[in-house]
């Protein structure tokens, strides 16, 4: 039996820019390519959680697996939970993979899930890159605070997510988005309330740090572009020309 499975979760209704994973880039809907770069990771199971026709039919297209949520979840985690119950599948490891990276890297990916593999001890982790100045006063950039400096032979504690700037600037990165959860640690993740700085800040991962559960970080070279703004869907598409 696999240990671990990839669920990425898409829907067509982001505020900043609309129907964000049917938009083109170089001739593929932009969640086609998050899809084709899981794929490429050492995880055979991957599948996109949407509650939208118009994602499902496309993935089904391209011989993608599909998993058809409800539309009511308000982020991304909470989709993945309620896809991977209709799955019925006892993988330990759930890999959520944001569906707005369309160069996302296997590495990456592999990095976060062997950590997994060889921590059993651990519930959740996630991955973060070096922050480039500009972008630390981009809100658009989630950042997260460490407990030690990162390096990339281990991983160490969040402190905190923002966006924001703040006056401490130190263990500062460039939060990815991408998760690995243990199975009981999901399952514990969707029955907590939303904590005001899970809203406040519009970040999820704030309702594991305001409960004090221990998010293990770990650090990669390859910083995928997160595409939240139409200045990013240019950008993507001049890269991956």
């Amino acid at each position: 039996m696999e240990k671990s499975v990839i669920i990425i979760p898409s829907h067509l209704k982001a505020k900043r820019l609309p129907n964000k994973p049917l938009l083109d880039i170089n001739g593929l809907p932009l969640i086609l390519h998050v899809l084709k770069n899981s794929q490429k990771s050492d995880i055979k199971k991957v599948y996109v959680a949407t509650p939208d026709d118009e994602i499902s039919n496309i993935i089904i297209k391209n011989q993608g697996e599909v998993i058809k949520t409800g539309n009511h979840h308000t982020n991304g985690t909470d989709r993945i939970f309620e896809a991977l119950n209709k799955i019925q599948n006892q993988y330990d490891i759930i890999i959520n993979i944001q569906g707005d990276m369309p160069n996302i890297n296997k590495n990456t990916i592999n990095k976060l899930n062997e950590f997994m593999i060889k921590n059993s001890n651990i519930e959740v982790a996630t991955i973060a890159g070096n922050i480039k100045k500009e972008d630390y006063n981009n809100p658009n950039v989630v950042k997260v605070r460490t407990s030690k400096p990162l390096d990339h032979g281990q991983f160490n504690s969040a402190i905190d997510f923002f966006r924001t700037p703040e006056k401490n600037n130190t263990n500062i990165y460039h939060h990815i988005g991408i998760y690995a959860f243990r199975k009981s640690m999901l399952k514990k993740f969707v029955d907590l309330k939303k904590s005001k700085n899970e809203i406040s800040r519009s970040l999820e991962q704030m309702r594991l740090i305001d409960n004090n559960i221990d998010i293990k970080i770990g650090l990669t070279k390859y910083n995928p572009l997160s595409v939240d703004t139409v200045e990013d869907l240019n950008n993507i598409r001049k890269l991956l020309k």
